[in-house]
């Protein structure tokens, strides 16, 4: 089937609408080309979790591994989600002030909506800067990372709280394109609300 034999009868290629890209600038790229990359981890937790079923119930050895390599990498995979949201504007949002107002008062709510983001993303990354500060320091002040304190005892804790840091720092850097963006008159692009439904 070619593109042709599937335009409907009488339309030309230049009546066909394309999606509008919902990623604002070159670094929301960036961040949603990390994302897809990012995603894997849940897959890869599906397949360590597989492993340890197998090894615990049909050879009687399970590992002391599997588990907290699963926390970490779904959390990691939680976090890192965070900024790919943000990057393809599918965030979770209330729009019924939005969707009832015109053009130029959705670039001013765009504006507003950038700039509290911003500020409470620069208000998490402080936040999330202390606490990886108390995972990857001891009390003296050098470097100790935080350890989970099983069998294991690997320095995962300290590991996710790093990542976070990342995700809300990388979130800042966003909001703060976002803002600058949306200043310049640049408003934010519609996400198509029926991608990936059947």
């Amino acid at each position: 089937m070619t593109r042709e034999s599937r335009r409907p009868e009488g339309g030309s290629a230049s009546d066909e609408v394309a999606p509008v890209d919902p990623v604002r600038n070159a670094f929301d790229r960036g961040v949603m080309a990390c994302g897809r990359l990012a995603a894997w981890l849940v897959f890869v937790a599906m397949v360590i979790s597989v492993f340890e079923v197998i090894m615990r119930y049909a050879f009687g050895s399970p590992t002391s591994w599997v588990h907290e390599s699963v926390v970490m990498l779904v959390g990691v995979s939680f976090a890192l989600g965070g900024p790919a949201a943000l990057a393809c504007n599918r965030h979770i949002r209330v729009r019924v002030l939005y969707d009832s107002v015109g053009p130029k008062a959705k670039l001013w709510l765009d504006r507003f909506n950038d700039l509290v983001t911003f500020l409470f993303c620069l208000g998490m990354t402080y936040a999330a800067t202390v606490m990886f500060w108390d995972a990857s320091h001891n009390p003296l002040g050098e470097w100790q990372l935080e350890r989970s304190g099983t069998s294991w005892n690997p320095p995962i804790p300290a590991l996710v709280k790093g990542m976070i840091l990342l995700a809300l720092a990388v979130m800042c850097v966003q909001a703060l394109l976002h803002l600058v963006q949306s200043l310049r008159g640049e408003p934010a692009p519609e996400p198509d609300d029926m991608e990936g439904t059947a």
